[in-house]
């Protein structure tokens, strides 16, 4: 069980529902780059199924989408799932910046407490999937610890698997 409450604290993490929609969809509208790499759009249909959507074997208890405020304004977004693809391991399926707030290490901060949080509860690693040729996501991610693993074929897109190992070096 993770709790959201525990992911920063700079920003206020509040789970998202269908009643901020509209914010969604604005804060995703914003970010044309990753547009171009993925097959996925910022509509009310897409954006609706993905605040439930759950990989096989997932329970609805495991998924988390929620938002980042300062104050009253959502400045990123987060998908998670707890435990996939193994318990030990969190997913991140979807990370965004509020433009206005990108290249201030906004997003990097908030990476960094969300991984520390996830040491505290025995994670092992974090994985998430870059859309394969996305500059600003390829960059992010690396430069935040991530490494590609393997690729893999979703929709005919490519995707790189990339995680970051939480177990402590000796």
């Amino acid at each position: 069980m993770i709790d959201i409450e525990k992911l920063s604290s700079h920003y206020t993490a509040r789970s998202l529902s269908p009643s901020n929609v509209d914010d969604v969809i604005g804060l995703c509208r914003q970010n044309t780059v990753f547009y171009e790499y993925t097959e996925a759009r910022p509509t009310r249909e897409n954006i609706l199924h993905d605040m439930n959507a759950t990989p096989p074997g997932i329970e609805p208890a495991d998924k988390y989408y929620f938002g980042f405020y300062e104050g009253a304004d959502l400045i990123a977004i987060m998908d998670l799932i707890d435990g996939y693809p193994e318990k030990d391991i969190a997913y991140i399926g979807f990370f965004m910046m509020d433009v206005k707030h990108q290249g201030k290490q906004i997003g990097s901060s908030i990476i960094s407490e969300v991984i520390s949080y996830f040491r505290t509860i025995g994670k092992t690693a974090v994985r998430l999937a870059i859309d394969k040729g996305n500059p600003q996501s390829t960059h992010f991610w690396t430069k935040n610890g991530f490494q590609v693993i393997k690729k893999a074929d979703v929709n005919g897109w490519t995707k790189l698997v990339a995680e970051k190992s939480l177990k402590e070096r000796r």
